[in-house]
């Protein structure tokens, strides 16, 4: 489906391009319509209509203060205490926008990665073990299980295996942000959202992210905030372009790299922005 809108953005270019995922095989599980987030009285995210293929990779590109952040802490409603947020919030059918929603719940199944490495001061095992036992998980076999199993899927298992007793502060900065997908891909959520989860690593660690990302979307689906440009032409089948608090253009990832159809956005994506 093809949507075109006119958006005033103060001189900028004035049309949007939005093409939605549609593809049999990868179904929507996530979508927003007519997204707004207000801090007091300022606007801070206008008209944020997107939708989400499951088991795809969208990354949400755009300069600093575009609102892609703010965008993607909305999803999870981490935006709750600090702004509001109007509009739908639709994950496979429920509007989790409303007021009734059990926000834990929801959180449970869409996760979040932050953009520093926030790993509790407790053992490697008890990151990820800690909200298990909270959620009633209690069990040492299941417990053993799950904990190797999520430290597997975020490629970190065979570093750690022999000393999930150390401190979970003792890992380096790419251990550490990956310990933080296991922790929250242990309670099996749907969808995973990441906000520049790289921006602190060094290339190397963030080599090796990336290749867990590209793995774990055969389990999940991931929306991932980046500044990096090539990160997002490496690892996303959707890109988001935003801009002055809207998503300006929105298409497959070979699309917006190589034939965007808004001017603002081949200006961001080749450098010459600003």
């Amino acid at each position: 489906m093809f949507v075109s809108n006119d958006v005033k953005t103060d001189g900028a270019m004035k049309d949007r391009h939005l093409v939605m995922p549609h593809d049999p095989e990868h179904p929507t599980v996530l979508s927003t319509e007519d997204l707004h987030v207000f801090y007091g009285k300022s606007e801070a995210l206008f008209e944020g209509d997107l939708k989400f293929a499951q088991n795809q990779i969208t990354a949400l590109i755009g300069p600093s203060g575009s609102g892609k952040s703010t965008y993607l802490r909305s999803l999870n409603r981490m935006n709750d205490r600090i702004a509001t947020v109007t509009g739908r919030i639709m994950y496979r059918g429920v509007d989790v926008n409303q007021p009734a929603v059990d926000v834990y719940e929801m959180r449970r199944r869409i996760g979040m990665v932050f953009q520093r490495p926030n790993p509790f001061a407790k053992s490697i095992y008890d990151n990820i073990a800690f909200a298990l036992r909270l959620r009633g998980i209690t069990d040492k076999h299941r417990l053993d299980e799950i904990v190797e199993q999520s430290l597997r899927q975020a490629a970190l298992w065979d570093q750690v295996k022999d000393e999930l007793g150390k401190s979970a502060l003792a890992l380096s900065g790419g251990q550490a942000q990956r310990l933080c997908i296991a922790r929250a891909i242990a309670l099996k959520p749907d969808i995973l959202l990441l906000d520049e989860p790289a921006s602190a690593l060094d290339p190397v660690s963030t080599s090796q992210l990336e290749d867990t990302l590209l793995k774990l979307k055969r389990d999940y689906t991931i929306i991932i905030v980046t500044h990096n440009m090539q990160q997002a032409a490496r690892i996303s089948e959707y890109t988001a372009f935003f801009n002055q608090g809207r998503v300006l253009e929105y298409d497959t990832t070979s699309h917006i790299f190589t034939n965007p159809q808004v001017q603002v956005t081949s200006d961001y994506v080749s450098g010459n922005f600003g």
